[in-house]
């Protein structure tokens, strides 16, 4: 499920003093009551409106007096803030959305071998000669993918097929990982669409 990014707390309130004071609520030239009232109103603590206001100082939008707490300076820098922190919180979004994608495609990629797995070595024996299930492609001699690993190809980037094992004469390696290299007249056991496992022959077959 996805979640929303909350930014920390101190930011939170820096955008909201922000917002105010580009709507006039707190004009230019006013003073921003002192921290342990804004504490009291935000329910934080007076540190955490020190650094809201020290956020909003550097960026020229309050100006913070020892002894005298802040004042507000101009409502232009406040609504760049704005600007400038949605455009951030986008990003920060962007990028969380990413990892949870990344962390979902892990943890697909690792049950689907492992049910692949679990389902070949279910079968009661394997002959060289027997077809594995789903789809087989062979590395014909003088191929591109000579040599190379699974991981170096991008297998699965370039083709959307998952490699579940590989026939090698009368060996059969069951879920290589992405070091494991291809060879000539290996057969390569995938799983994926047709279409995928178009791509996987092109691979292999493709002139360099």
């Amino acid at each position: 499920m996805k979640q929303a990014v909350v930014p920390s707390q101190y930011l939170q309130i820096a955008l909201d003093l922000a917002r105010r004071i580009a709507r006039g609520e707190l004009p230019e030239g006013s003073r921003i009551y002192g921290r342990s009232v804004m504490a009291s109103e935000y329910n934080v603590s007076p540190e955490t409106i020190r650094r809201a206001l020290r956020l909003l100082a550097d960026m020229k939008v309050v100006e913070v007096k020892p002894q005298s707490g802040a004042m507000v300076l101009s409502a232009d820098s406040a609504r760049r803030y704005i600007e400038n922190f949605e455009g951030s919180a986008d990003v920060r979004s962007l990028r969380q959305q990413l990892k949870e994608l990344m962390a979902e495609y892990s943890d697909l990629h690792r049950r689907m071998a492992d049910t692949i797995t679990a389902l070949v070595k279910s079968r009661e024996a394997f002959a060289a000669g027997e077809p594995l299930p789903n789809y087989e492609v062979p590395v014909p001699q003088g191929s591109p993918v000579t040599g190379r690993s699974i991981g170096a190809l991008k297998f699965w980037q370039s083709t959307g097929a998952t490699i579940v094992a590989i026939r090698r004469n009368q060996t059969v390696i069951l879920s290589p990982g992405p070091y494991a290299e291809l060879y000539a007249g290996d057969v390569i056991v995938l799983v994926g669409s047709p279409s995928a496992a178009e791509a996987a022959h092109r691979l292999v077959t493709a002139k360099e």
